[in-house]
């Protein structure tokens, strides 16, 4: 089973923006993919379990942006 969330991630504005949330995001547990978008600022995970909010926020919060569930 895969578990799909959504995020609107604010302040990315470039390629290096995308690749600094996608490395922090993609160390959390039972991540299987992820697409994240500057242009639209969603941020796309794909789990196989369900994923804490909190941490989905704390890693987007070290990549240096904020997000809010969608």
């Amino acid at each position: 089973m895969t578990i799909k969330n959504e995020f609107l991630v604010t302040g990315m504005s470039c390629a290096h923006c995308e690749a600094s949330v996608r490395g922090e995001v993609s160390k959390l547990a039972g991540v299987q993919s992820l697409e994240v978008s500057a242009k639209t600022g969603l941020l796309v995970i794909e789990s196989a379990a369900p994923l804490s909010d909190d941490d989905v926020l704390a890693a987007v919060d070290e990549a240096g942006y904020e997000a809010a569930r969608v």
